[in-house]
């Protein structure tokens, strides 16, 4: 059996697919299209049921893409995901704006439940539904109430979805109340015929008694001045928290990969898998897994701003900043999720229906500091920036962090902007919002976002970084001809190599094999580029690597410097670059050229999987290519006066 969830947005959705599936469920995309859905299971008795939770929407007349792919679903018998059944989730206390959908899906005729959610919110602000009422309108569907915030409802739902009523060729609109199909603007007339009809019969079933029209929050929430200042503040909250509470799993992450590294190296015969597993694939899978708890966090605090609400109130109070930069109100959400990852990002851009604002959206996404960015930030941070706090709490790593996201935000205000002058559209966007009701976070939803969304991080990011540790440990470990070998033979010979300490020769021995191998000669060969910003060959390694993902930056420089430095396998990877050298004696990792390092990842396109995504969404190479360019100049022009000012 194949069940249909769907819905306007902020319904509770979400609540009622997790009560259901629990951890049997995955996300993926529709066929043919970015759109995404989530596919679930759950059982009753021995039968398996498959449930499709729907994009929210909130009509059937197509005005996005989510609701583009919606419609087609549902008028298509012959489409995959045509569902059997149709489980229509309404927020109770919002029943009149919700009814427009469910009776659009009543009319098509497939067997329904209606699920009336947050029942407890509807009683709690007087809202009064008489259930035998709405029922006599709705005769040949189930109609139950839930609240899937908590938990209760899951009972009545699977036996609702058991004993589910056939259908008969019942409508809500009957063919005669049609509107003439050949009359001018026939859709609009049918969409106004059906709100009016709504309108009159709702208050037979629905009754408001003392309800409140405002939240004391919603005065400070939506304030003109004091709602940004509260969200300047919560975002610097949560990149506090971020810094701060993730170092103690973080170095425990870092010891137990250390620890794995010289078991294997004690453990394997020595040669080449022994150098392989121990300096190419437990460095570069230690890479990605020692930021989980950063990108855990910084999850959990996106998905509770959506959970609460909080969200659409940003969504409102940023239209008056975005619109006059080319963008739209509901571009923050997309700008908001690139925080996590630019590709979701850019394809939750399709709820933006005009083209112009939404490829705006599109081509400024990955200026926002996505998750990938944070080992960056973090190990370079760790590195330049002084431990200490200002006024006594604030943590100086922990606002340089902020400092950090809040410049590509402004980067992507900006150059939003300079878009809107020369990328020219004749329609107008417009913003079609319903703010939901404040509540407390449901943390069963919370913990299967964090879940679900570091799952998505450590499969994708593991695959790339695992094969291009062992590239990288190849290219570093081997070099052109004989080069290497000449090279260290002469070395040996010199009276600098025979007059030093025998850690000292092996330190010695392992630059000459870097400096000479593969890796070292693609380094050396795109130095004179990247020099002016105070970049050596090795950190020219890493520029090149990270443009199949940036999170592969500090698997890259673990997979160099652990065969570049073997005297001591447990030193950790920030201390031997604190103590790496140029050739003149000087501190290769200093504040310039690490702060320059920083702003060139704020403003650089590096991945390569958002590029196929931003070519799939605007159907053209064109704007790809626009994109890298542009960020490319930023990323340089911004890097070389950070680094000019701070030197």
């Amino acid at each position: 059996m194949k069940i249909a969830l769907l819905g306007n947005p902020n319904t509770g959705k979400s609540s009622v697919f997790n009560l259901l599936t629990g951890m049997r469920q995955k996300v993926g995309n529709f066929p043919g299209v970015t759109v995404e859905k989530k596919t679930g299971v759950f059982y009753d008795g021995d039968q398996s049921i498959e449930i499709i939770d729907f994009p929210g929407t909130y009509s059937l007349n197509p005005r996005s893409l989510d609701e583009e792919e919606v419609s087609k679903v549902l008028k298509d018998k012959n489409n995959t995901d045509y569902p059997d059944l149709i489980m229509a989730v309404v927020d109770a206390s919002r029943i009149e704006n919700n009814l427009f959908l469910f009776t659009q899906l009543y009319d098509l005729g497939l067997p329904m439940v209606l699920v009336l959610n947050m029942w407890d919110l509807a009683k709690k602000q007087g809202v009064q539904i008489d259930l035998k009422k709405l029922q006599e309108y709705f005769p040949d569907i189930t109609i139950i109430s839930t609240n899937a915030r908590v938990g209760i409802g899951k009972e009545r739902i699977v036996e609702t979805i058991s004993n589910h009523k056939k259908r008969e060729n019942t409508r809500f609109i009957k063919n005669d109340e049609e509107p003439d199909k050949t009359s001018p603007n026939f859709e609009r007339k049918q969409v106004e015929y059906r709100k009016n009809k709504i309108q009159k019969l709702a208050p037979s079933f629905v009754k408001k008694e003392n309800v409140k029209k405002t939240s004391k929050l919603d005065l400070l929430f939506v304030h003109p001045l004091w709602g940004y200042l509260f969200f300047l503040m919560v975002l610097m909250v949560i990149f506090q928290f971020i810094f701060s509470f993730a170092s103690y799993p973080m170095d425990w992450i870092e010891n137990t990969f250390l620890y794995l590294s010289q078991l294997a190296s004690d453990t394997l015969p020595t040669g080449v898998i022994n150098n392989l597993i121990s300096q190419g694939i437990i460095p570069g899978i230690g890479g990605v897994f020692i930021f989980i708890p950063q990108i855990a966090l910084l999850f959990f605090f996106i998905a509770i701003l959506e959970e609460t609400g909080y969200l659409s109130r940003v969504v409102f109070i940023m239209d008056r900043i975005m619109r006059p930069l080319g963008l739209n109100g509901k571009s923050i959400v997309p700008l908001i999720s690139s925080l996590a990852c630019a590709i979701p990002g850019v394809m939750s851009t399709r709820t933006i229906s005009n083209w112009k604002e939404r490829l705006i959206t599109i081509l400024i996404a990955p200026l926002m500091s996505c998750s990938a960015r944070i080992p960056v930030y973090t190990l370079l941070i760790a590195l330049v920036i002084p431990e200490g706090y200002v006024m006594g709490f604030i943590n100086i790593q922990g606002l340089v962090l902020f400092g950090l996201y809040l410049l590509g935000i402004i980067g992507a205000l900006l150059t939003a902007f300079v878009l809107k002058l020369l990328i020219k559209n004749k329609s107008k966007g417009f913003l079609l919002l319903e703010l939901p009701n404040l509540k407390a976070p449901v943390w069963r939803n919370v913990g299967f976002t964090v879940l679900e969304k570091i799952k998505i991080f450590v499969f994708d990011a593991g695959k790339i970084i695992l094969a291009i540790s062992v590239v990288l440990w190849f290219m570093a470990s081997y070099g052109p001809g004989d080069t290497i070998e000449k090279s260290s033979q002469e070395l040996m010979k010199s009276n600098r190599y025979l007059k030093s300490s025998d850690d000292q020769k092996q330190s010695m021995k392992s630059s000459v094999m870097l400096e000479h191998s593969y890796i070292g000669n693609l380094g050396k060969f795109i130095e004179p580029v990247i020099e002016p910003l105070g970049y050596d060959w090795k950190m020219g390694i890493s520029l090149i690597t990270s443009f199949a993902a940036r999170e592969v930056f500090v698997g890259s420089l673990s997979t160099i410097y652990a065969v570049h430095d073997e005297r001591d396998e447990k030193q950790k990877l920030r201390e031997i670059m604190k103590n790496e050298k140029r050739k003149d004696g000087t501190s290769t990792y200093t504040l310039a050229s690490g702060m320059s390092l920083m702003v060139f990842y704020v403003f650089a396109m590096q991945c390569m999987s958002t590029v196929a995504v931003v070519k799939r969404e605007t159907r053209s190479w064109k704007w790809p290519i626009i994109q890298i360019a542009f960020m490319g100049i930023m990323a340089y022009a911004f890097a070389l006066l950070t680094f000019l000012i701070l030197s």
